[in-house]
């Protein structure tokens, strides 16, 4: 890492450049470490100061994070801090200096192997609209700050009266999870912030809206990936896309239906509705293909499709059998495309749409203020590296082809989660990966009940855990590889998130915790609550403060539904991963089955098949807490009303609602 800081002393401002080899994992990974480190330790109380007034963002005018007096940090993280000091006297400098630039050099070069002969970077625009170094290390020192605080609060909790075995084994786990939880947390305020203070803030993460064509020129192939669906409720949403596209831009766009339903009834009932579908367009309009196998699964059926039958078109907008997108967001994505050859992947944020049950609608409504404010802070800080969820995102053919096919794993098997690995190949090789933070004009259906999104997380986690094989390749990036990481900690920290009760139970039981602060541990459960939901509360903090956007007294009813229902599902969704952990782990597996979307309804003897281990398992936890005191069982009760009421939330919730997609 170089250095060089040129102080003028007219103007009394700092001009930095700090140059350095792939910035954010390098940045983050120090934070990482560091706070891991501290937290582990015994804090000592140290202060640290640099001058008066308060810290700012670079690019996030005016918008307070913090106070420059910084107290309570752990011997570990002054150690950080003391091995890089030149490094945080300029994410200091940087915080407060508005002028600050930052350039980044790849030590892989440019990888100019992209249509036009593009200069690729993953970290473009030095000195520009983007200070993406600086950025990532201001999230990198705000998500550290958080963990560590975390862990002195843990720690003071703990540590009281002595420490027995259950207990290190809690402080073991807190520190593991901290650091996640701080980098989720700040990537929630700082999108909360942009949100709140930005004039535009689409427009501030997301320079090339800045420079759109009114006219759209490049020929879009609307790529409809499906197998085994039901047709009549599929193909009329994309019907009246289609039309209203072709008839505002004529035959620039195309409908492709890419098939991987085996022969048989449901694949002549499918070519049936494709052909009555086609039929009400001119010739060429909507194309339709099968393939005999499933072979690569999603991710071998679009790259067969564009491989063979894509020939003429420059862009593919990949579409699920449950997205639909309005033709002005479709038109929106080709033409920032179109201004920006350097963008590869161009990603909506989705919102949920057709909820038919309570669970469809509560769930829904949490991703979509929580999406908001996390998809923000992440498109400020990861810039042209951001994430790719599969669907309802635009593609450039051509640098999706040569870039981000996938390679088998070392058994031979595919990968099932393709969208991660996909994103990763193309911004190590120097393509932007983008994603446009408005949830207007992009939607899914959400799974209708509980069952639905546990069978949902079941292949997710199959697909996710697969990418512990690409951890070790140069070819994602190491950007790329730490987004898979984190991805493969999503499910693979839930067994340490969840024994965190049980092992508190069996320490209180067996006489442990007696001098535990009983104000400090209610503000330590408070804080994770607050820190772990960050995104999601800052979405609603924005949509509260923003007049006229909701009814607020509407807003304020959903968001009590939805909390409540949010607070019982955590502790439910991380004993139901933790026994997804151990399925997978005994092959118990069969492959991606047809996603149930419609609602199905519940009977009490179903729910209790499904979720009566879950009740019993609360009733022991419990049982632990209220052997030894009340207070103890009285504190446990609210994380464990998931497990303890998981059956009556499944049966409820997969009820319709009142009104038909409410």
């Amino acid at each position: 890492m170089v250095i060089c800081t040129n102080t003028s002393a007219t103007t009394s401002q700092w001009n930095v450049r700090l140059t350095a080899s792939y910035g954010c994992p390098r940045s983050i990974g120090c934070a990482f470490v560091g706070s891991f480190a501290a937290i582990s330790l015994a804090p000592l109380a140290v202060r640290v100061s640099y001058g008066s007034g308060a810290w700012a963002f670079h690019g996030l005018p005016h918008i307070v994070v913090a106070e420059t007096s910084v107290s309570h940090l752990m011997p570990a993280a002054r150690a950080v801090v003391s091995v890089f000091p030149q490094s945080w006297d300029v994410v200091v400098k940087s915080l407060v200096d508005p002028n600050v630039c930052i350039s980044t050099c790849l030590t892989q070069g440019s990888h100019a192997s992209g249509p036009d002969n593009v200069q690729r970077s993953a970290d473009i625009d030095p000195c520009g609209r983007e200070p993406l170094s600086m950025r990532r290390a201001s999230i990198a020192a705000l998500a550290g700050s958080i963990a560590v605080g975390l862990g002195v609060l843990g720690w003071q909790v703990l540590a009281a009266g002595g420490w027995t075995f259950w207990e290190a084994l809690m402080m073991v786990s807190l520190a593991i999870n901290a650091p996640w939880l701080g980098l989720t947390a700040a990537t929630g305020l700082a999108g909360f912030a942009i949100l709140l203070f930005s004039r535009d803030p689409t427009a501030f993460v997301l320079p090339t809206l800045q420079r759109t064509d009114a006219v759209i020129h490049a020929k879009t192939l609307l790529a409809l990936c499906v197998r085994l669906e039901d047709m009549d409720a599929v193909l009329p949403p994309l019907g009246g896309l289609l039309h209203e596209l072709r008839s505002r831009h004529g035959d620039r766009f195309v409908l492709g239906i890419l098939s991987d339903t085996p022969a048989g009834a449901p694949a002549r009932a499918e070519a049936k509705a494709v052909a009555a579908l086609a039929s009400r367009f001119p010739a060429g309009a909507v194309r339709y293909r099968r393939r005999p196998e499933n072979l690569g699964f999603k991710a071998g059926n679009l790259m067969d499709f564009l491989d063979h039958r894509a020939a003429g078109f420059e862009y593919a907008l990949v579409l699920d059998a449950d997205s639909t997108m309005s033709a002005g967001t479709v038109a929106r994505l080709v033409r920032i495309m179109q201004a920006d050859p350097r963008l590869a992947i161009l990603q909506t944020a989705i919102s949920g749409r057709g909820a038919m049950t309570w669970f469809a609608r509560l769930f829904g409504f949490g991703q979509q203020h929580g999406t908001r404010a996390w998809v923000m802070g992440q498109a400020w800080w990861l810039g042209p590296a951001q994430l790719y969820w599969g669907h309802n995102a635009l593609i450039r053919i051509g640098a999706f082809r040569r870039d981000a096919r996938l390679p088998t794993l070392p058994d031979g098997s595919c990968i099932l989660s393709h969208d991660y690995a996909e994103a990763a190949q193309l911004h190590a090789r120097g393509w932007a990966v983008r994603v446009l933070p408005e949830d207007t004009g992009s939607w899914e259906r959400h799974p209708p009940d509980l069952i639905a999104l546990f069978s949902r997380d079941l292949r997710w986690a199959a697909g996710n855990l697969q990418y512990r094989h690409l951890l070790s390749r140069p070819e994602f990036g190491k950007l790329g590889r730490f987004q898979m990481l984190e991805a493969i900690l999503h499910y693979a920290l839930a067994p340490l998130r969840f024994g965190l009760l049980p092992v508190a139970g069996l320490n209180v039981a067996t006489g442990g915790g007696e001098g535990t602060p009983r104000g400090a541990l209610l503000l330590l459960l408070l804080t994770g609550f607050v820190v772990s939901n960050l995104p999601k509360l800052a979405g609603y903090s924005e949509a509260l403060l923003r007049p006229g956007r909701f009814k607020r007294v509407t807003l304020l009813r959903s968001m009590v539904q939805e909390m409540a229902l949010s607070f019982m599902l955590d502790t439910l969704e991380a004993f139901e991963r933790s026994l997804t952990l151990l399925q997978l782990g005994r092959g118990q597996f069969s492959g991606w089955t047809v996603q149930p979307r419609a609602a199905r309804g519940m009977t009490w003897t179903t729910a209790a098949r499904r979720f009566g281990p879950h009740t019993v398992v609360g009733l022991v936890i419990l049982a632990c807490f209220g052997f030894a005191s009340r207070f103890a069982a009285v504190v446990a009760l609210p994380a464990l009303a998931g497990l303890l009421l998981a059956i009556p939330i499944a049966v409820l919730t997969a009820r319709l609602c009142r009104k038909t997609g409410c």
